[in-house]
């Protein structure tokens, strides 16, 4: 063979070659957005309900029993189908009641961190919470839940556990009090990255298993559920006050008290997953 005919070949192995690491690679993130999509089937049909509800006004029912309504009706079916079992259910309505407790505080006219400007007419409300709210933090510890599985999330140097569990009450814990005293908010981020700066996420969604830094996956996360209440707060389910005149995009400083509650959400859902936080071998 000749040198020009060694060239050639070379370069047509090296195209092939690079043509399946290109192939394999989009092929791997199809099966990445499918799992997440997957994953996030709770909090995806709420969306779809709160986009439906502002095209389309249904008649002899309030737009939140419907959502109300709709959120219960799937999560029963989630259990008949066993989509979803009973200890991860028992989750959802831990989470459900903390999220209630937290929306009632955060919606007193006293306080006034968001208002629901459908409220009037109601019937599944408390005061001034419609009761689908609680679905709205359940779709995040259904996700994370799922993700547990579709993703096969496994975890490396993973801190010790009662530092998960005191952060989390923490967090907790200051979304009430920083509105009276200092906001901790900077020491919790503090506290966040000290116990998991080398903390490692395994998954696999199709052939090969993957590594990211558990600072990322909780980032990426919170970023995906600030588009996600966007999405919420365009279809007016809910404002934030500087949003009654004119509806403009949440603060991107939100994302930050999603992250915070991203860690609260995975305390709380760890309790089923304990197992998935040991050691690798």
């Amino acid at each position: 063979m000749t040198v020009s005919g060694k060239e050639e070949l070379r370069t047509h192995v090296h195209r092939g070659a690079l043509s399946r690491r290109v192939r394999s690679f989009f092929i791997e993130l199809w099966h990445f957005f499918v799992t997440n999509l997957r994953a996030s089937y709770f909090g995806a049909f709420l969306l779809s309900i709160f986009l439906m509800t502002e095209a389309v006004t249904v008649p002899f029912i309030g737009r939140y029993d419907l959502i109300f309504l709709a959120a219960v009706g799937f999560q029963i079916c989630a259990l008949v189908f066993r989509f979803e079992r009973l200890r991860e259910f028992a989750v959802i309505i831990l989470f459900h009641m903390l999220a209630t407790g937290m929306e009632l505080f955060k919606t007193n006219p006293a306080i006034g961190s968001w208002t629901y400007p459908g409220l009037r007419g109601t019937f599944f409300a408390l005061y001034t919470v419609p009761l689908f709210t609680g679905f709205l933090y359940s779709a995040i510890g259904s996700y994370i839940s799922r993700a547990f599985v579709f993703l096969r999330l496994s975890y490396e140097r993973f801190p010790a556990y009662p530092h998960l569990w005191v952060l989390a009450v923490l967090i907790y814990i200051n979304f009430f009090t920083h509105h009276f005293f200092y906001d901790i908010r900077y020491l919790l981020f503090a506290y966040v990255l000290a116990i998991f700066w080398k903390t490692t996420v395994h998954f696999q969604v199709y052939r090969k298993e993957r590594t990211m830094p558990f600072l990322s996956t909780v980032f990426l996360t919170a970023l995906f559920v600030w588009i996600a209440e966007n999405v919420g707060t365009f279809t007016h389910i809910w404002l934030y006050p500087s949003q009654l005149e004119e509806w403009h995009l949440v603060s991107f400083h939100k994302v930050g008290s999603w992250f915070l509650l991203l860690i609260l959400s995975f305390a709380l859902v760890s309790i089923i997953y304990r197992d998935k936080l040991r050691p690798r071998r």
